[in-house]
């Protein structure tokens, strides 16, 4: 007589946190661990990332533990780079060991701190085939994109910004979170060119154009910039969460746009909000209060003088 069928594994949520070198992921991880500890949330952090030594939080799952970057640069006499990519693709040949680690803690929530190498949400498939296999193993995840928030200063950073945010979404395929970090230093490099709900919502890139325009070193390339840009509007995907890991306020806007991603906030884990329900299935959680509220706090307004808005036009 044939055994009965093992039951499915239990609903579990999570967020995986890509995002280029620097861009905060860690500091994240730490930030949103210690703010969902303190709603009553129970929560784990992965250390997805095998070149993360010296981990700021207390970390239930370490990738370390399976192989790390420097044995396979010492053994396989590659660089960072390539080293990287075949920690990952070791640890997708790998995946009985991850399960069993995970298997530990049935009933948390999950933050997945993942490496900063950007071709590994761009082209190349090993964590993408991870989070594929998470998801067979009933997770249900989003992915939340960090980029510095001072890239909005500089026209032709933010546009790159803008091409690689939209590659990754389509790359991963899981509901996707871009968030714009470190907002309390989104001036350090530059003025805002325009309101900070221009670069949250990416509004009509034309007019970031012409700002590139006005530079000698970028005029020449005024058709690839135009067709990059017609490419991310024609998408109509990309758009940002501005985020303060300090500011509770910051925090709590960016975890309830992630729990209406991966589902969190229908689930029955926690007391449902009606009002918060309803808020996501009719989306009536406008971003632009927030915008505005981030923009009085991060953002230095100047007062322009009436020649000056005269030389403007």
């Amino acid at each position: 007589m044939a055994s009965p069928a093992s039951p499915p594994p239990s609903l579990r949520f999570g967020q995986v946190v890509i995002g280029p070198p620097g861009s905060g992921k860690t500091t994240y991880c730490l930030g949103m661990q210690e703010f969902m500890g303190q709603l009553g949330r129970k929560v784990v952090v992965v250390n997805m990332d095998p070149a993360n030594d010296g981990l700021p939080y207390k970390c239930a799952v370490d990738v370390s533990e399976l192989v790390t970057l420097d044995d396979v640069m010492d053994s396989l006499k590659l660089g960072p780079n390539g080293g990287l990519l075949y920690c990952m693709e070791y640890l997708e040949a790998n995946l009985d060991w991850l399960e069993n680690k995970l298997n530990q803690y049935s009933d948390y929530y999950f933050l997945f701190d993942c490496p900063g190498q950007v071709e590994l949400y761009t082209h190349q498939s090993s964590l993408k085939n991870i989070f594929s296999q998470l998801s067979k193993w009933n997770f249900r995840l989003a992915s939340v994109h960090l980029v510095d928030s001072h890239y909005c200063a500089d026209p032709a950073k933010f546009i790159s910004v803008l091409c690689t945010s939209l590659a990754s979404m389509l790359h991963v395929e899981l509901p996707h979170v871009n968030v714009l970090s470190k907002m309390d230093l989104i001036e350090q490099y530059g003025k805002l060119a325009f309101n900070l709900d221009f670069y949250t919502e990416v509004m009509d890139l034309h007019y970031l154009l012409d700002h590139l325009a006005s530079d000698p070193f970028f005029k020449k390339f005024h058709q690839l910039n135009l067709k990059l840009a017609e490419v991310v509007e024609d998408y109509g995907l990309v758009s940002f969460v501005p985020l303060n890991v300090q500011d509770k306020q910051s925090m709590t806007s960016v975890l309830r746009t992630v729990d209406k991603a991966n589902g969190y906030c229908f689930g029955d884990l926690e007391e449902r909000n009606l009002q918060a329900m309803m808020s996501a299935a009719v989306g009536a959680d406008f971003q632009f209060d927030s915008a505005l509220g981030v923009q009085e706090r991060y953002v230095k307004t100047r007062e322009a003088t009436v020649e000056e808005e005269m030389m403007d036009l």
